[in-house]
């Protein structure tokens, strides 16, 4: 019998766990950053929490199941519907209420090269009063964490639910809800079909003249300055509140912003600004993805509170990074700063686990042979496991004198230490080693 795991798992390696730890622990320091309160949410809710946010529909594409005290539950496939149900449950939290989680995530998609059925999502919310100023605190923190990771290449791009609605209805006259969401869904499947493919889809829902209108108004993008040129003539207020944007995301010094009409989030809740995070060097879509989404925290009884957020997918993100080389040079640093241990004799054993657990303790990650093999064998694990600092301990060396040999193997040089009881000498001149590395 083989025991496999369901189709489209997998399980995480030792290099992948790294990277998404990497991401959460920048992300958690960005978050707090900004004075985010870091949270997770339940990654089980019941069915009918899920279908708050997407309808009925959504069954298709999540795991559920009854549990044994036949409730309809779920696992989540986003992580906002959660945060925004713990903020609703929760009247004491101050407003604006800031919220950040970190987590997995569950969708039941067709799995594909690169693509699972189970993934990784970071995600910030802000809850409070509808306002600019919290949109642009989200836009900005995005620019602000993705330049953390180290991340280049970036563009975030702007546009609003609520300009295209405008548009929609005072100037091609179309005021029915149901027409209008038709249309958010047509142009949001461009990118992935195609003009062509979308007419052709919709020929029998939206006429032709009012789809090929909507398409040339969401093919304006560029700087504000280029687009402005255009949506300026036609007096759309949302577009005023586009500007406002801009400018105060440069007051904030983000300034790899550009406008995008063609953006807008295929998901319904959306209500307002919408953007994404792309790599302008790749094509493996947005990074990351949010905007304003008003009409969620009112489903769940908040009728005081707008929300506006953002959410990344971890995997994506760290295909950008493999793709920018990034993820490379932080291995290959992190494996320089092990200190390795090896010893010329097995007598000597005790002597280096007792070494290993004195810098362990001293916050110094350290390694030694469990398996006692040869001296000339230890060398050569020291050597392949890339260790920047190698302690030599000799037998002669320790008994006669009582030193040990420090080797840098970045600048081959040897230094023979006193050993004292604490290895104080050893773990000041280790610390130096750090210090320098940093400085470099």
């Amino acid at each position: 019998m083989k025991f496999l795991l369901p189709r489209g798992m997998r399980d995480l390696e030792p290099e992948e766990f790294e990277n998404i730890n990497f991401i959460r622990n920048t992300f958690i320091e960005s978050a707090r950053i900004f004075n985010f309160t870091i949270m997770e949410p339940s990654p089980l809710e019941l069915l009918s929490t899920l279908e708050s946010k997407s309808g009925p529909a959504i069954i298709k594409e999540i795991y559920n199941f009854t549990d044994k005290g036949n409730r309809e539950v779920a696992l989540r496939f986003d992580i906002t519907i959660g945060l925004t149900r713990y903020f609703a449950s929760r009247r004491d939290l101050k407003i604006p209420a800031k919220i950040a989680s970190f987590g997995g995530v569950w969708r039941y998609d067709e799995p594909q090269a690169g693509r699972y059925r189970f993934f990784h999502q970071w995600d910030i919310e802000i809850y409070g009063p509808s306002c600019i100023e919290a949109d642009t605190e989200i836009i900005e923190f995005t620019s602000v964490f993705l330049n953390k990771l180290g991340l280049k290449n970036i563009v975030i791009e702007i546009s609003s639910r609520s300009l295209l609605e405008e548009y929609v209805q005072r100037i091609l006259k179309i005021s029915n809800k149901d027409i209008i969401f038709e249309i958010y869904r047509a142009i949001d499947k461009i990118p992935k079909k195609g003009k062509i493919e979308v007419l052709k889809e919709y020929e029998n829902k939206i006429s032709t003249e009012i789809l090929l209108k909507i398409m040339e108004f969401a093919d304006n993008k560029g700087s504000f300055d280029q687009v402005d040129k255009t949506l300026k003539p036609l007096g759309l207020s949302a577009w005023n509140e586009i500007e406002k944007i801009i400018k105060s995301l440069y007051n904030k010094g983000v300034v790899n912003v550009r406008i995008n009409l063609g953006i807008v989030r295929g998901l319904d809740y959306y209500s307002g600004i919408v953007f994404e995070a792309v790599d302008i060097n790749n094509n493996f879509g947005a990074i990351v993805g949010g905007g304003r989404y008003d009409n969620l925290p009112e489903i769940f009884g908040r009728r005081d509170a707008g929300a506006t957020g953002a959410a990344g997918g971890v995997e994506r993100i760290i295909l950008a990074l493999k793709n920018q080389d990034i993820l490379s040079k932080r291995a290959h640093d992190d494996r320089k700063n092990v200190t390795s241990i090896i010893y010329n004799s097995h007598e000597l054993f005790g002597y280096a686990e007792h070494l290993a657990s004195v810098l362990r303790r001293k916050d110094i990650p350290t390694e030694y042979d469990l398996l006692k093999r040869s001296f000339s064998k230890q060398i050569t694990e020291a050597e392949n496991r890339k260790s920047k600092n190698i302690i030599i301990l000799k037998k002669d060396e320790i008994e006669k004198r009582g030193e040990i040999i420090l080797k840098n193997t970045l600048q081959n040089k040897y230094t023979k230490i006193k050993a004292d009881e604490n290895f104080n000498e050893l773990v000041k001149e280790l610390s130096q080693s750090d210090n320098d590395k940093m400085v470099n």
